[in-house]
C-alpha cells in the first residue's frame, strides 16, 4: 500500500472513530445485552431472501453491464461478465477503495478491450446508478407522501422533499455534463491539457485521460432502445436492493423496524451517503449513517438500530464475499494482485503521451 493510500486510510480512520465515539457517548445507557438479545431472535428466513435479493442485483448489474458492451462485444458471454461483477465486488468488500478497479479491470482483459474503455463504462455506470435511485426516491417523496409522512417524525418529510429535488438537480447536471463530454470531449481533453498542464504530477494529463475515458463510455450509449433498457435495469436492480433492505428490517419483528417500502428509501441514502468513509474488510461510514437515520427518523432504539445497521452492511455489502472468494480460487485469481495490476493500468493508461 502506497503513502497516498495509507494517509487516505488513516483519515478515514480518524472521523469514523471519532462519529462512533459521538455516537456511543451519546448512547450513555447503551445495553449490550440487549443488544445480543435481539441479535439472536433474527428471523433468519427473511435474511437468506435478502440475500437472495442482493445476489439477483448482481445478476442485474452484469446485464446492464451486458448493455453497455453490445456495440463493442456482442457476443459477450454474460456468466463471464456475472462472476467479474461477484469477485470485484469481492474485493471491493475486502479490500475498500482499492479494490473498485477489479471489476473493470477484469471485464477488459475477458473480453480483449481497453482498460479504459471500461473505465469509462464504470464512470458511466455511476451516473445510471444515482439516476436509477433518484428515480424511485422522487416517486416515494412526491407520488407517496402519506408513506414518507407516517414516520414517527413527519416533520423530517420537507428535508425529504429538498433532498429529492436536489438529487434531481444533481442528476441534471450529470446528464448535461455527459452530453457535454459526449460531444465536445477531445475538445475539453486538450483545452484541461493546456491549462493545467504547468501543474506537478501532470495533473492536465491525468484529468484529460479521466474526459476521454468518459467520452469513450458515453459511446456505450448507442441509442434509444439502449438507453431505455439501461434505465430499466438500472431501476429494476434499485428496486431489488430496496426489497432486500425492508427483508433485513422485517427480520427483527418489532413494530420499530416494521419499515415500509418507500420509507426504506431513506435508509439506503443514508447508506449510499455514509459509505463515501469506508475502511477495508470494515466499511463503518455506512453503519453509523444507517444508525444515524434509525435512531433520529424513526426512533428505533439504540441497541435495534446498532443491530439492524451491521445486518444490512453484512447482506449488502460482504455477503458477496464467499461466492466471490469461490470463483477467485476456482480461477486461480489474487485480488491483491488484481487490484495493483487494476492501478498499474489505469497510471500507464494516465502515462500515455499527451494528445498534440
Amino acid at each position: 500500500m502506497d503513502k497516498k493510500r495509507i494517509l487516505a486510510s488513516a483519515v478515514v480512520f480518524l472521523i469514523l472513530a471519532v462519529l462512533f465515539y459521538l455516537q456511543f457517548r451519546e448512547w450513555r445507557a447503551f445495553d449490550w445485552g440487549k443488544f445480543r438479545s435481539l441479535s439472536q431472535q433474527i428471523r433468519w428466513l427473511h435474511v437468506l431472501h435478502a440475500v437472495l435479493w442482493i445476489y439477483f442485483g448482481y445478476v442485474l448489474r452484469a446485464i446492464r453491464w451486458k448493455i453497455f458492451l453490445l456495440p463493442a462485444r456482442p457476443k459477450a458471454s454474460y456468466m463471464g461478465l456475472i462472476a467479474s461483477t461477484l469477485v470485484g465486488f469481492t474485493g471491493l468488500a475486502l479490500l475498500g477503495r482499492p479494490g473498485e478497479l477489479i471489476r473493470p479491470y477484469l471485464i477488459a482483459k475477458r473480453e480483449n478491450l481497453s482498460f479504459s474503455s471500461q473505465m469509462g463504462v464504470w464512470a458511466v455506470e455511476r451516473i445510471f446508478d444515482i439516476g436509477a435511485f433518484t428515480i424511485l426516491m422522487v416517486m416515494a417523496i412526491f407520488f407517496l407522501p402519506d408513506a414518507m409522512q407516517s414516520i414517527p417524525h413527519p416533520e423530517y418529510y420537507h428535508k425529504f422533499r429538498i433532498g429529492g429535488l436536489l438529487l434531481m438537480g444533481l442528476v441534471a447536471s450529470l446528464v448535461a455534463a455527459a452530453v457535454v463530454v459526449g460531444q465536445k470531449g477531445e475538445t475539453i481533453a486538450m483545452w484541461v491539457e493546456k491549462r493545467f498542464a504547468h501543474l506537478a504530477a501532470n495533473l492536465g494529463h491525468r484529468i484529460a485521460e479521466k474526459v476521454r475515458e468518459f467520452g469513450e463510455g458515453l459511446r456505450i450509449v448507442h441509442g434509444p432502445i439502449s438507453l431505455a433498457l439501461s434505465v430499466l435495469v438500472s431501476v429494476a436492480m434499485w428496486f431489488v436492493i430496496t426489497v432486500a433492505y425492508q427483508e433485513v428490517t422485517h427480520s427483527y419483528g418489532t413494530d420499530a423496524l416494521d419499515i415500509s417500502r418507500p420509507q426504506v428509501l431513506i435508509l439506503m441514502g443514508a447508506s449510499i451517503f455514509g459509505s463515501m468513509l469506508q475502511l477495508p474488510g470494515i466499511g463503518g461510514g455506512s453503519q453509523v449513517a444507517t444508525i444515524a437515520a434509525l435512531t433520529k427518523i424513526f426512533d428505533v432504539g439504540a441497541e435495534s438500530a446498532a443491530s439492524c445497521a451491521i445486518l444490512l452492511w453484512l447482506v449488502t455489502f460482504a455477503a458477496v464475499v464467499p461466492v466471490g472468494l469461490l470463483l477467485a480460487h476456482r480461477e486461480r485469481l489474487s485480488l491483491r494482485k488484481l487490484s495493483v495490476e487494476s492501478h498499474r493500468a489505469g497510471e500507464a493508461e494516465n502515462q500515455r503521451p499527451p494528445v498534440s
